[in-house]
């Protein structure tokens, strides 16, 4: 990310590797990464317009997700989904995918704080839906959004499970070297996870095999 520099000829493929999606239209890619102190200076449209759409593509996305995946009522969709479309989680995203880098931007790096980073993410979204359609979003927010939330991993994978008659997640932890390590049995299938503490190792199991069983459901 570099301060008042435009894209040269290989940024564009280098931020279609970092999304994982190679953009028909060009020029929209672009506007996903320009902020508006960089259009200010003439370099084209900035992507405020996408944050707004992305905004409603993503919770879209997330709410038909989880209400695939869960059985919980309205209440506890809703709270699932604000942590999964919150700022500390789009950020995590944009982190795991690497966007910032390519943000076309002016100024100082007070320029780009508070909110850029999950505005960013949320632009990209839009630019993917656009010139993709929903099923490519859902692809990118597998790569790098279904990654981010870890604390509630025990119970999805818990009301997953008790979809099937008389199935429970088991899970057994052993301490070894000062680690925990954990292995969560279900449905016929185990993950495997390990945490400085028991809960730790639990969820991070949990959060593996929770994957694993619905994996072939977002694709």
């Amino acid at each position: 990310m570099n301060s008042g520099e435009d894209w040269n000829e290989q940024t564009p493929k280098q931020a279609e590797e970092a999304i994982g999606y190679r953009f028909r239209d060009k020029e929209l890619l672009k506007t996903c990464f320009t902020h508006t102190s960089f259009a200010n200076l003439g370099k084209g449209e900035h992507n405020e317009r996408l944050e707004l759409l992305g905004d409603a593509v993503l919770e879209l996305c997330v709410t038909e997700e989880l209400y695939h995946r869960s059985s919980g009522d309205e209440g506890k969709l809703t709270e699932l989904r604000k942590q999964y479309v919150s700022r500390s989680a789009l950020e995590c995203a944009e982190k795991r995918a690497g966007l910032m880098r390519f943000l076309r931007y002016s100024g100082g790096a007070g320029n780009v704080s508070g909110k850029t980073a999950s505005n960013l993410f949320e632009a990209v979204v839009a630019g993917i839906y656009l010139d993709g359609g929903m099923e490519k979003v859902k692809t990118f927010l597998h790569r790098f959004l279904a990654e981010t939330q870890t604390e509630n991993y025990k119970s999805l994978l818990q009301e997953l499970v008790q979809k099937h008659p008389n199935s429970f997640p088991e899970y057994r932890v052993v301490e070894k070297n000062g680690k925990f390590h954990c292995t969560v049995s279900a449905l016929g299938d185990s993950a495997q996870g390990e945490g400085e503490s028991k809960k730790a190792a639990e969820t991070a199991a949990a959060q593996a095999l929770y994957h694993k069983l619905t994996k072939r459901n977002f694709k």
